[in-house]
């Protein structure tokens, strides 16, 4: 009986991967493009990092609101699909789009729709990870979703440099958003009740938990707030041609697959060392920025490299461990709550170094790394916490 429910959180798991597969590839092979295509239509640095960065804002702070419905009313694949649908379906109608200010919206409408429907989803995956290690069923997942990170933006890629036209290359995103939108009524209609799968935790401690949530809260929110977006990023690569514009698809391209196997390892590493592995991505990761913003075409591949270790430990170990401190029942509130406090730090980091830009790439930098090491004391105090994360 348990080796069949283990069973079926796992092919729960992979289900909901495929999902996020055609999912990302549909919104993150338009998310390697925005940044050139905002400059075409006339847009700033200032204006592109303030949009990257408000989009995210939205894409977070949202997140609390749904959470909270998603646990009251228990609907979570309802939410989830309302979710989608708006995410999924507003990329491809970047096509249509004749000024920034239209972009922007279905920019900001398509991280609208990740904030309704992640809290639910991640509580469901929540449910499913408890019977397999939630490092290891996280690290599945986001593997899954980068997979398609990485073919989005090399299809993207491919039609752009074919056509040189951004309405082509994002009216073909429509294909993958429907494809996500299939799978996800099939696997809607196989696990109707994703709670029947998880492990209720027996010693959950709710002072020590809240403790923990808020000071690891406050660490990620600092890194957060010095991860420079994509668009940002691109938006340099295009500035100032270290990368040609064709290839600007396939550095994120690169990032995505740095994030599909980091997120794998830090999964596994996670279920073994907890916290540890959280200080050690971020280490890493965070020199990404002076090579990016200050160096070569080879120095920014590598920079690209790092940006994807530090995205993956954002999107697999950071859910893992909320998964081992939050209460059962209220695993999309908790989601809720803590990135919306993230995407409020994205949000004001993003639209201070698209103003630093502006100024200087240097500005960008210092503030990046700065931001980022600060994080550091404040996770090296949750490995004295007597909190025991599994």
């Amino acid at each position: 009986m348990i080796m069949n429910v283990k069973k079926s959180a796992w092919i729960f798991i992979v289900f909901i991967g495929v999902v996020s597969l055609f999912s990302d590839m549909t919104y993150e092979g338009a998310r390697s493009l925005t940044g050139p295509f905002l400059a075409t239509l006339g847009a700033s640095a200032t204006i592109v990092g303030i949009v990257a960065g408000f989009g995210e804002l939205i894409g977070h702070a949202l997140r609390y609101l749904s959470g909270i419905i998603a646990d009251r009313t228990q609907k979570y694949w309802t939410v989830t699909f309302v979710g989608y649908f708006i995410n999924l379906f507003a990329v491809p109608l970047l096509a249509l789009a004749g000024s920034w200010e239209v972009a922007a919206v279905l920019m900001i409408l398509e991280r609208t729709g990740r904030a309704i429907r992640n809290p639910a989803r991640d509580a469901m995956l929540s449910h499913a990870t408890t019977q397999v290690g939630v490092g290891k069923g996280f690290g599945v997942h986001e593997a899954f979703d980068q997979i398609g990170a990485v073919l989005g933006p090399l299809i993207v890629g491919a039609v752009f440099y074919f056509t040189h036209h951004y309405t082509t290359s994002f009216a073909v995103l429509l294909i993958p958003a429907v494809i996500a939108i299939l799978v996800l009524i099939v696997a809607r209609a196989k696990y109707p009740d994703t709670q029947r799968l998880e492990i209720v935790k027996k010693d959950w401690n709710q002072v020590a938990s809240k403790r923990y949530f808020w000071i690891y809260l406050t660490a990620l929110s600092l890194i957060g707030a010095g991860f420079a977006d994509y668009s940002l990023i691109a938006f340099h690569f295009d500035e100032s041609k270290q990368v040609t514009t064709d290839l600007i698809p396939i550095m994120y391209a690169v990032a995505m697959g740095s994030d599909a196997i980091a997120a794998l390892l830090l999964g596994k590493y996670f279920d073994r060392f907890g916290i540890k592995t959280v200080i050690v991505s971020t280490l890493l990761a965070m020199w990404f920025a002076p090579l990016v913003f200050m160096g070569n075409n080879v120095m920014a591949l590598i920079g690209m490299l790092l940006w994807g270790i530090g995205m993956g430990a954002q999107e697999s170990i950071v859910r893992a461990v909320l998964t081992t401190i939050l209460p059962s029942g209220k695993f999309a509130t908790g989601f809720g709550l803590f990135y919306a406090v993230f995407g409020v730090a994205w949000f004001l980091g993003s639209a201070l170094m698209g103003w630093l830009y502006d100024i200087s790439p240097l500005w960008v930098v210092v503030f990046s790394v700065g931001i980022q090491l600060m994080s550091i004391p404040f996770l090296i105090r949750l490995i004295s916490l007597k909190i025991q994360l599994k």
